[in-house]
């Protein structure tokens, strides 16, 4: 209130203090009434009116300069303003009547600049509290005439000129006191009048006799004093002090004198000037304050929600019919590739049984024309012919043109034939023709290619199971027959060790991994069978990795091919909202070559589905906790497969069998094999495998406990080198189970010589003439149950004192950190595969979070609900204040859709956190994968602030417009999204939550508690309660000056400041979404 009151004041101070602009004019008009009849003038001539009304305009306008300069916060156009509060131009009658009322005198009553700022100085003092001035030169208590009195006024008279612009002086007014003009008001303890502004009614007051109160102000008529009537006003001040002269509501004032019913089917606010029409007639009765529209917005909220359902089944309908579309097209494929197959396996048998037949007829001619000859020849040699000898030789060859072009097949037929003809063969190879796939373009076309395409290698696989040389010579000349590069990895004295424990995770691991192998890591818990596997794909962090890792015999680091480098990790990391298709799609899109044609990715993706056993699932979702899919075999199949897809030269799995049942672990294992075949360097960890997959691995890998190698080799010879040491694997039990058993310390090895298994190690380097490290062979005396315990390598670490393991432990986790991000970053590509770009991957990136959106969307429309929610309850219980424009309101809108839409913001990083670490670590981009859910988002950005306000603005109908109020809220979920990402990245999903809820709240109570301080501006919710407080003032015009001024000093708002707002709205959301870039791309989990 005092705050108000004091804007109040220094608001008509400054107007006083430049009023004096405007005294020539008026003694013009004093010397009118000098010169002339001015009484007479007045009474009969709307002229003279017309002339004091330019006059009052040229007053107030004459210090708008200074005002602009001193109320810019509130102000925003002040020649706007002060035309909207005083231009009384459309209806001077009040100035005409006080002109009659006054004899002509009006000049020489209206106060002067001295005045003015005695009476606002004097209600500055009393806070606002008092209704009289102190006293004054007309005022004291010596002299206190009847216009001292609230309501009344007196003049200067016509011999004393009066200087309007004299700030210091106070004229003397005590001649011909009377009651204040309507359309002024006539403060307590002064004796002149002040026009009152455009949407106050000032009419003059009359005398209740049973309150003795002159309505419709408050104030009474001095006691004593029969004769002295009531006057005018008496006081404008902000309407939390007074509304006495504010237009009330369900009236509305064209001038100050005039007041008005509002008309049925209009409505009319507080210090309305005019009628505003009603949305629907009918709801606006007369006299009516304000207009219900709720009804509206029940409409706009069935309406939304219509187009919602709308959208979600139809989303929904769009993605099945796509897929119905899409089997169609594959099915007919199948059917077109399954028939062609047949037809060529008819034809085939058709030209064997005719070149069967053609053969003995050939054979049987050849004998017939043979002898026929041999007689010709004896006959010939018999009778001593001289005929010449022919010069032609059946053997020699042809020379018409055709005779040379002998295909491949022919040749090596005839040499299958002929097997005794040492005259061998010449092999010419011409240009490959193109790929088939490349001139697909259609889906038709390219099911049919690629269904065409497996159909034949699985005709090629069935025929080579019997293989002529010919048909090998054939399948290896075939054009469509694609070769991986292979890589081949091997490593000596592979040591991996904490950074800051200095705990030894591997130990002198000796090797080799070849291509088109599959090996198996097997062990006991704890032997680093994992860490092994990590080292070997680069991916060891936080570790100091010594030894030597040799790429193809060369030095190169393993990173630099981590583009054809597929690792499955052991947990099933699927999107559960994707079905197995699209998972495997999205997957080859990105890891595939880009120079790879989508015919060519196609049929990759089909071979892995047909491989892995996924056609009857290939359409149905994967599944979520909440949302049931395929089964737990299948989910795991499909984890494979997503590596699979990108055809690696290096596979490496990690527990790929582990919950899966025997005939799902030999399917995998089998599409592994034929990974095998094409060249792919394949590695496995394994737990217990059943007997017929361990016959399925090539090399095996035994690790005891402390990373120690105990055997390293071909699966077919392991039982051989553990009989050599004396253990052998009793009938009818698994070897490896057997061998596991022992490592662990279960069963105790049955050996001829006594075993020690912590010498197992340390036997097989003496076996392939490694060298053993010293503090091993000093430690191979130890007992068995020290090497269970811990090892050798664990015991310096017992001596750390508590401070050391917390600091080594802090180490390790910082080195871990610089070791994934300079891993995610590694550049170097000597893989020679070139990956689609940020902008492609953007675009399947995008793809993608649609489709995940659209299936989500139940998700979403009960956010909408719940935001619609909110809306009502908020319009309804926090009705727009004319004393605050609304800022509790708003403040509880602010609160409200900043929580809603930052819980909302969570679920797009939250619950994606490991999907994200795996496709980062297989080279994905990550700018591509933030900015497509970023875009996505962007559509809840929009429709969140129609949803809420729809309810809201409806039910509380303020006074600014609903696209006023849409651009601030929009820039506000921008913001709060922005920083809900943050949350989400940063923090697990109990803290991002409890952070989100509790962030609006705080930072709220600091901007309205802590006004005008660097905290405070730090905080979003002060910028957007602004936004909202002043797109509402700004509505508040004339009358309403003072009250705008007094609230918006209050609370430290410019009314200039609505487009920075905005903008800092828009920063922070734009700043928070580099904040939460930056944390995706630098943290990740321990």
């Amino acid at each position: 209130m005092a705050s108000s009151s004091l804007l109040c004041l220094l608001f008509l101070s400054a107007a006083a203090a430049a009023a004096g602009a405007g005294a020539s004019p008026r003694r013009s008009i004093a010397g009118q009434a000098r010169s002339g009849d001015m009484a007479t003038m007045a009474a009969g001539s709307p002229m003279v009116a017309g002339v004091m009304n330019e006059r009052l305009k040229a007053l107030t306008t004459s210090f708008a300069q200074q005002m602009g300069r001193e109320f810019h916060y509130c102000i925003k156009n002040m020649d706007q303003e002060w035309n909207t509060a005083y231009n009384f131009s459309s209806d001077p009658t009040f100035l005409t009547n006080c002109m009659k009322e006054t004899d002509g005198d009006l000049p020489q009553r209206v106060c002067t600049a001295a005045e003015m700022k005695f009476y606002f100085e004097s209600f500055l003092e009393g806070n606002g509290r008092k209704n009289y001035v102190r006293p004054n030169k007309n005022c004291n208590l010596t002299s206190w005439i009847d216009g001292c009195e609230p309501g009344w006024s007196c003049s200067a008279g016509k011999d004393q000129e009066v200087n309007l612009k004299d700030a210091v002086n106070i004229p003397a007014r005590t001649l011909d006191c009377q009651g204040c003009c309507a359309g002024f008001f006539c403060p307590h303890g002064l004796t002149c009048m002040i026009p009152c502004p455009l949407g106050a009614y000032c009419p003059r007051s009359t005398l209740n006799i049973t309150t003795g109160v002159c309505d419709p102000y408050h104030y009474q008529p001095p006691a004593g004093k029969p004769n002295h009537t009531c006057g005018g006003a008496d006081r404008w001040a902000d309407v939390v002090s007074t509304d006495d002269v504010f237009c009330p509501p369900g009236y509305y004032c064209p001038s100050t004198i005039q007041k008005f019913n509002c008309s049925s089917g209009f409505y009319c606010r507080k210090g309305s000037t005019t009628e505003t029409k009603c949305f629907n007639k009918g709801s606006c009765k007369q006299n009516s304050a304000n207009q219900d529209i709720t009804i509206f917005g029940a409409l706009l909220v069935g309406a939304l929600s219509l187009v919602l359902l709308i959208i979600y089944n139809f989303s929904g309908q769009l993605l099945m019919n796509r897929e119905k579309k899409q089997a169609k097209s594959r099915e007919a494929a199948v059917r077109h590739a399954k028939e062609t197959a047949a037809a060529r396996e008819r034809w085939k048998s058709a030209k064997d049984v005719a070149k069967k037949h053609a053969a003995g007829l050939q054979k049987s001619l050849s004998r017939t024309f043979s002898r026929k000859k041999t007689l010709s020849r004896a006959h010939e040699s018999s009778k001593g012919g001289t005929g010449q000898p022919s010069t032609e030789s059946d053997d020699q060859p042809s020379n018409e043109p055709g005779a040379n072009k002998e295909s491949l097949t022919d040749m090596v037929r005839s040499l299958e034939e002929n097997p005794e003809k040492a005259e061998g063969f010449h092999v010419q190879i011409g240009e490959k023709k193109k790929t088939k796939g490349k001139h697909a373009h259609t889906q038709s076309q390219i099911f049919k290619y690629a269904y065409g395409q497996i159909e034949k290698e699985k005709a090629m696989e069935q025929d080579g199971k019997n293989l002529t040389f010919s048909g090998v010579i054939s399948m290896a000349t075939e054009d469509d027959i694609k070769k991986r590069p292979t890589i081949e990895i091997a490593f000596k004295d592979l040591t991996l060790t904490l950074k800051g424990s200095k705990k030894k995770l591997l130990r002198s691991v000796t090797g080799k991994l070849m291509a088109g192998r599959v090996a198996a890591v097997m062990g006991p818990s704890g032997a680093g069978k994992t860490t092994f596997l990590s080292a070997i794909a680069g991916k060891a962090t936080g570790c100091q990795t010594t030894g030597m890792i040799l790429i193809n015999g060369k030095n190169e680091p393993i990173r630099a091919y981590k583009r054809i480098i597929g690792f499955v990790p052991q947990d099933d990391i699927v999107h559960g909202n994707l079905t197995v298709q699209e998972n495997l799609w999205f997957n080859a899109r990105c890891r595939l070559s880009a120079d790879m044609s989508k015919a060519d990715k196609v049929l990759v993706v089909e071979r892995v589905i047909e491989s892995l056993g996924l056609q009857p699932v290939r359409d149905s979702l994967v599944g979520t906790v909440e949302q049931r899919g395929i089964s737990g075999g299948q989910r795991k199949r499909v984890n494979v497969g997503l590596e699979m897809v990108m055809e690696p030269s290096v596979l490496i799995l990690d527990e790929p069998t582990s919950g899966l049942d025997s005939a799902s672990s030999l399917l995998l294992l089998r599409a592994l094999r034929r990974e095998a075949l094409e060249g792919v360097n394949i590695s496995m960890v394994v737990h217990q495998p059943s007997y017929t997959l361990y016959r399925m691995f090539d090399d095996l890998i035994l690790l005891a406990k402390g990373g120690l190698t105990v055997y390293h080799g071909p699966v077919k010879k392991v039982e051989e080198y553990f009989s050599g040491l004396g253990i052998v694997v009793p009938d009818r039990v698994n070897p490896p189970d057997y061998y596991i058993d022992i490592l662990e310390g279960i069963v105790k090895p049955d050996a001829k010589e006594h075993v020690n298994v912590k010498d197992l190690p340390i036997r097989w380097m003496l076996h392939n003439g490694y060298e053993v490290p010293r503090d091993m062979l000093q430690s191979a005396s130890d007992s068995e149950s020290s090497f269970r315990g811990g090892g050798d390598h664990a015991s310096g670490d017992e001596g750390q004192s508590r401070a050391g393991e917390v600091w080594g432990n802090v180490k390790d986790i910082v080195g871990q950190k610089k070791d994934e991000y300079d891993y995610n970053k590694s550049s170097e590509n000597l893989s020679n595969r070139r990956t689609p770009g940020i902008l492609r991957q953007y675009k399947y990136y995008l793809g993608r979070c649609g489709k995940q959106r659209l299936r989500e969307a139940r998700i979403q429309g009960v956010d909408y609900l719940i935001l619609g929610l909110a809306g009502i309850c908020l319009g309804t219980l926090a009705k727009v204040s004319d004393e605050t424009f609304g800022a509790l309101g708003y403040t509880y809108t602010v609160i409200a859709v900043s929580l809603l839409c930052k819980i909302g913001a969570l679920r797009s990083f939250s619950l994606e956190k490991i999907h994200y670490w795996r496709e980062r670590a297989s080279g994905m981009s990550s700018l591509a994968y933030f900015l497509s859910k970023d875009t996505i988002d962007h559509f809840n950005t929009i429709i969140k602030p129609i949803v809420y306000l729809s309810m809201f603005y409806f039910f509380n109908n303020p006074r600014s417009s609903i696209w006023e109020n849409y651009v601030v809220l929009l820039a506000l979920v921008y913001c709060v999204t922005g920083i809900g990402y943050t949350f989400a990245i940063f923090f697990q999903p109990g803290s991002a939550q409890l952070w989100s809820a509790l962030l609006p709240v705080v930072l709220t109570l600091i901007a309205t508690q802590q006004k005008n301080t660097f905290f405070a501006n730090l905080c979003y919710t002060k910028w957007a309660l602004e936004a909202f407080v002043i797109a509402n003032a700004q509505k508040y015009s004339g009358v309403w000056l003072i009250t705008r001024c007094g609230s918006l000093v209050k609370s430290g708002y410019d009314i200039n400041d609505r487009i920075l707002c905005i903008v800092v709205l828009v920063a922070n959301g734009v700043i928070f979404r580099c904040v939460a870039f930056v944390c995706m791309v630098i943290f990740q989990k321990h």
